[in-house]
């Protein structure tokens, strides 16, 4: 049991994503929560309409439902589930309708911003969808005891939030491996071809930019939606394992990940503990992990491949730059972020995480 909490607490998540079911990357992150928690001696269970994730130790309790407006019917149907026999409800979405008090502690951690998404989304029913998700996060902050957000520019929504926690990774799994580097000059990029993570954009500018200057360089995408022939250089390694995709930070030499908005941006984080240098366009999500830049490349989307290009052919500047990239991804390691969620389970008390440039972190409170 960590020093944040005097005793085991019963936990109750609610997420409607799980690895199971989803590749959003909230799932993820909850997975790997409720699993460091369990370590830790606390009893987890968490609500989703995704199916068990294989192997979990945590408890899971299933909302199935089919038909449209899932996300929205979910959260309708928390409303007549009992969580009096928990000690928190940690809500990662959906929490809206429960403004009665119905635990000791309601904890709501909201995921970036759907207004912010809306801004960037195309289509006009996902905008709609989106502006409509963006309100039942500002209730959902009214209506918990306590709520933080994963990045600071995402308070432009919601700026009564004070509290900040980074979502956080598994160091003793994200780590560098110089056995397993490349001899190939590689690039990885995790997310989709389509929509806002842009991975066709960036297969396009890296044929362009990088191709005729370095014919030897890959571009590994870890990526469902790709077509079967993306052109030269350009490597679909489709959907992996959590071992596959560790091996695969490890054996790149860059991450790039241009995406025109990220609340947080997971991937970043991995490819820092992983021990690469961090390539981004400059959305909110990247500029926080990055930390403005200093700890890695933030450059627009035309200018993303030639600042590729430049880090693959000077080793000297990919090696400065993976030092900076190490030393600011240990501030989103898994173990500070569960400190910092136990401490605000029980006194609702957090260290504002994680500081610029070094500086001394303050104590905040909402």
């Amino acid at each position: 049991m960590s020093t944040g909490t005097a005793r085991p607490l019963r936990i109750a998540m609610i997420s409607y994503y799980l690895p199971s079911g989803s590749k959003i990357g909230v799932g993820y992150q909850v997975h790997e929560l409720a699993t460091e928690l369990v370590r830790r001696g606390h009893h987890v269970d968490v609500f989703s309409e995704c199916p068990p994730v294989e192997g979990a130790v945590y408890g899971h309790r299933r909302i199935e439902l089919s038909g449209r407006m899932r996300t929205f019917r979910f959260a309708l149907h928390l409303r007549r589930v009992d969580f009096s026999s928990y000690d928190v409800l940690h809500a990662h979405g959906d929490d809206y309708w429960l403004w009665r008090r119905r635990v000791a502690r309601h904890v709501r951690t909201i995921h970036g911003s759907c207004f912010e998404e809306a801004i960037h989304i195309k289509g006009f029913t996902e905008k709609l969808r989106m502006v409509a998700l963006g309100f039942s996060e500002v209730l959902a902050s009214i209506v918990a005891d306590r709520t933080s957000v994963v990045s600071p520019r995402t308070r432009r929504w919601t700026p009564w939030v004070k509290t900040v926690i980074p979502n956080g990774v598994d160091a003793t799994r994200f780590r560098p491996d110089a056995k397993r580097r490349s001899d190939a000059p590689t690039v990885l990029f995790v997310g989709t071809w389509t929509n806002r993570k842009r991975g066709a954009d960036l297969a396009r500018v890296f044929q362009r930019d990088v191709l005729p200057s370095i014919p030897s360089a890959r571009l590994e995408m870890v990526c469902r939606d790709a077509p079967a022939d993306p052109g030269p250089g350009v490597v679909v390694l489709g959907e992996l394992t959590d071992a596959q995709l560790v091996e695969a930070y490890q054996r790149a030499w860059v991450f790039c990940l241009p995406s025109d908005y990220e609340g947080f941006g997971i991937p970043y984080a991995e490819a820092m503990a992983s021990g690469l240098p961090v390539v981004a366009t400059p959305n909110i999500g990247a500029q926080y992990v990055t930390d403005d830049g200093a700890a890695g490349v933030l450059a627009p989307l035309e200018s993303i491949g030639v600042a590729l290009r430049d880090l693959l052919a000077d080793s000297e500047a990919r090696a400065l730059l993976a030092q900076r990239s190490s030393a600011r991804g240990s501030q989103f390691s898994l173990d500070r972020v569960v400190d910092a969620y136990e401490q605000l389970y029980t006194d609702g008390v957090v260290p504002l995480a994680p500081a610029k440039h070094g500086r001394s972190r303050a104590t905040i409170s909402e």
